[in-house]
Formats: structure tokens, C-alpha cells, sequence
């Protein structure tokens, strides 16, 4: 049933409702739905709806990160060398000369400590959902946190109207009434 048949029935039940209501001209009961149908939804267009609950996946487009100092561990910077140098361990301890080959380790430690912190540079990443394969996932929502993306799916009609809501405060149309 359409808003217009809605208004001209409750029209005619307003009419036989009312004692000593004179008798209306079919016409013109048609005319005042048709102008008032005309009138709610002018009415509706100017009103600002809020929305109340709202659970959504986000496409995140770009994801921007700039060059990033590392650390560099010392088995890094040793290289080829650090094996050798756990091996002298091994061997020097046993012969008594495991302060020496720490104390030559405590050496190279020292030479290398300028390098180790922040001895690296990440390259930057410059990443977009077309271009350079960024895949994210993340959420948003109005009203109760569902926790994660799997507490909801908006994919489908039935999805949307359990998951968004949209509401007409009273008080926001005071004005327009």
C-alpha cells in the first residue's frame, strides 16, 4: 500500500470517526493524501537521520612507512667470523685462555657498537591496495565494539540489517515540525 492510499483511508476513518463530520468529496480526499504524501516526504528529506549502530569492514588505499633505523645484531656484523669466534671459545676455555677470547670479544664488541644500534635502514614501504600488494583488514562501527571482523558480515542484504541501524531522533526534528 503506498503512503498516499495510507493518508486517504485514515482520512475517511478520521471522517467517520468524527460525529456530524460532513460528508467529503472523494476528489478532494484523494487531492489532501496526495499533497500530504508530498508534505512527509519533503518533511523526511530535510531531516537528519543518525546513524546508531554501524559494523563495517575498512579498505585501507595506502600504507605509507619511512625508512626505519634497525639494530643489527652482532652475530650480523661479525660475519663470516662469528662462528670462528664461538669456536676459539670452545677451544680456550678448556686451555685457560677464556678471559683472553672474551676479552677479544669485549674488543670487537666495542669496534662494532657504533653499528649495532641503529646500524641498518629498513627501506620504507609505499604500499597501496593497487599497487605494491598491501592486503589489511580492520573494522569500524558505531555503537558496541564487536571485537573483531569475524563478530559480523555485511556482505548481503540480511547481513546490513542486522548489522547497521539508522534512527530519527525526535528531538532532531523539533524544528521541523
Amino acid at each position: 500500500m503506498s503512503l498516499t492510499s495510507e493518508l486517504e483511508a485514515a482520512f475517511e476513518r478520521a471522517n467517520l470517526e468524527v460525529d456530524g463530520a460532513p460528508p467529503v468529496d472523494n476528489a478532494y480526499v484523494e487531492a489532501y493524501a496526495k499533497f500530504q504524501a508530498e508534505a512527509i516526504v519533503n518533511f523526511l528529506t530535510q531531516c537528519e537521520f543518525r546513524i546508531t549502530k554501524l559494523n563495517a569492514p575498512v579498505v585501507v588505499e595506502n600504507f605509507k612507512i619511512p625508512e626505519q633505523l634497525v639494530n643489527v645484531a652482532t652475530e650480523t656484523l661479525l660475519g663470516e667470523y662469528g662462528p670462528l669466534l664461538k669456536t676459539l671459545k670452545k677451544i680456550a676455555e678448556p686451555l685457560g685462555l677464556g678471559e683472553t677470547i672474551d676479552s677479544l670479544e669485549g674488543e670487537i664488541k666495542k669496534a662494532i657498537a657504533n653499528v649495532a644500534e641503529g646500524g641498518a635502514t629498513a627501506v620504507g614501504l609505499d604500499l597501496g591496495k593497487d599497487v605494491g600488494g598491501l592486503e589489511s583488514t580492520g573494522y569500524v562501527y558505531i555503537g558496541e565494539d564487536p571485537d573483531s571482523q569475524g563478530g559480523f558480515n555485511v556482505e548481503d542484504e540480511d547481513g546490513q540489517k542486522d548489522f547497521t541501524t539508522v534512527k530519527l531522533f525526535k528531538e532532531d526534528i523539533e524544528n521541523l515540525i
